[in-house]
């Protein structure tokens, strides 16, 4: 039980996608409001029992607390966890403590926005910046309307932002001062993380990702705009698991991609660091679009698109779950996600272009796959990335773009090295089938111990034959939309 001390002003520190002590805004004003300041982590119900919030990612969660809970303690405070709704949590804690205030970093999500207004009408609850660098509101046409398409956001974006104006980085808090007994629900347990994970849960693990990141000979952020194409290759920055819980904040990382472009040693070294930059302008994008357009999550952004026939043939999606469609490039990505809850980004837009526009399979069901195992799930990125691949989605591919996977397999992973990382039965394949094993003949099948049909499948659809039947069906979907309206 806190007790409750009417001689000091105290506030709450209500985390939620914050689990950091240094550059949180919400942290620092619950700091300088209060000589008192409770964390308080709340296991929502909603949330964490959701289908959509995988193991892996609760699990990565958890890990993240516990890391958090000793960075507070280690600072003279302590991780008040409370299981429960969020406003009967808060209502509780506040009388029981005569907290004055409660402050969180905003959320844009549908869910948070309902769940954080019904709050301030009942609590002192003061939501502070930190999600993202922009506020959905604060990058928009010169009408006040939100931005459609990513270039013109992009491009406003960095006008406005670029050169630190988002704000100085904040050092976290020396001392997070409180007074009593914390007595809450412990961090569940968790079953552990995958064997392998390239991830190490925590703010500590975020800044070991970030300066490996810009480290080395050749630093991969300066190489970023080739190795972010390459799954064979230690090309990414695997930060995203880190931004989506807020174990980084995205200020930081603004700051890291402004550095490193002053530092660039030519032009070609600059421009992978800014495709990086980039990449986290996008995810201020599709929060920005899920924040102004939230039927998105149930439908097409592109209501065009709403008469298109999906085929969803159960089976075969099973097998692109599981990764025995046939196509190694496409399994070796499905296997990673099995195993790790990760995924490489390019091998992210092959497997969703090859479940919507090879199996016409409804993109719904890949996002929502993709939410239950992926460790960096987040809700607003994972969308527009469905949708886009889709083309049914704000700035989205067209819908005749649809990626072969022999050709991306043989452009990306030349050799097939990503490929036997994870298809262990494609090990002793040679180069020359391994981007297409059912050309081999059958003596090759023998030597190589992999028998088509057998130790792998053949491919389960033609990519030529499916790629025709995919055009005739959004031309046909097309077509019924522009009769109903009359054009």
């Amino acid at each position: 039980m806190i007790r409750k001390n009417e001689s000091k002003k105290t506030s709450i520190w209500w985390i939620r996608r914050d689990l950091r002590i240094e550059d949180n805004q919400a942290l620092a004003a619950a700091v300088e409001a209060g000589e008192t300041v409770i964390p308080l982590f709340i296991i929502d119900p909603q949330i964490v029992d959701s289908p959509r919030m995988g193991e892996h990612r609760l699990a990565f969660l958890w890990a993240g607390l516990r890391d958090l809970r000793r960075s507070i303690r280690e600072r003279g405070g302590d991780l008040l966890v409370r299981e429960g709704d969020p406003l009967q949590v808060l209502t509780d804690v506040v009388r029981s403590t005569g907290a004055s205030r409660i402050y969180a970093e905003e959320d844009y999500t549908p869910y948070a926005r309902k769940r954080d207004s019904a709050i301030r009408e009942q609590l002192p609850l003061e939501l502070t910046p930190g999600l993202t660098i922009a506020h959905p509101d604060q990058i928009s046409k010169n009408d006040g309307g939100p931005y459609q398409v990513y270039s013109y956001f992009m491009r406003k974006w960095k006008g406005r932002f670029l050169g630190g104006e988002y704000g100085d980085l904040l050092e976290g808090p020396g001392r997070i001062p409180w007074d009593g007994d914390l007595k809450g629900d412990p961090i569940p347990e968790d079953p552990g993380l995958p064997e392998g994970i390239p991830f190490r849960p925590g703010e500590k693990g975020a800044r070991e990702k970030l300066q490996a990141f810009r480290a080395g000979e050749l630093p991969a952020i300066h190489a970023y705009e080739e190795g972010r194409d390459r799954p064979d290759r230690e090309g990414t920055s695997k930060l995203s698991p880190y931004l989506h819980f807020g174990m980084v904040s995205i200020r930081r990382l603004v700051s890291a991609a402004e550095d490193a472009m002053r530092q660039a040693p030519d032009q070609e070294s600059r421009a992978g660091v800014e495709t990086w930059l980039e990449e986290l302008i996008w995810r201020d994008f599709y929060i920005s679009i899920l924040y102004h357009f939230p039927h998105v999550l149930e439908g097409n952004f592109r209501e065009s698109y709403d008469p298109l026939i999906w085929r969803n043939d159960p089976e075969e999606f099973a097998d692109w779950k599981q990764g025995k469609t046939g196509y190694p490039l496409v399994d070796a990505g499905m296997r990673q996600l099995l195993d790790l809850g990760w995924m490489h980004n390019r091998v992210r837009m092959v497997v969703g272009s090859f479940l919507v526009k090879d199996l016409l399979v409804d993109w719904r069901w890949g996002e929502n796959w993709f939410m239950e195992r992926l460790i960096d799930a987040d809700l607003a990125a994972n969308n527009g990335g469905w949708q886009w691949v889709a083309g049914t989605g704000t700035d989205a591919s067209p819908y005749f773009r649809i990626f072969n996977p022999v050709s991306q397999s043989e452009k990306h992973d030349p050799h097939g090295d990503y490929i036997r990382r994870y298809l262990p039965e494609l090990e002793a394949v040679p180069d020359e089938y391994i981007h297409e094993p059912w050309k081999m003949p059958e003596d090759v099948q023998a030597e190589s111990g992999c028998r088509i049909g057998g130790d792998y499948p053949e491919p389960v659809v033609d990519h030529g034959k499916a790629r025709e039947r995919t055009l005739k069906a959004y031309r046909e979907a097309r077509e019924k939309s522009e009769e109903g309206t009359g054009q």
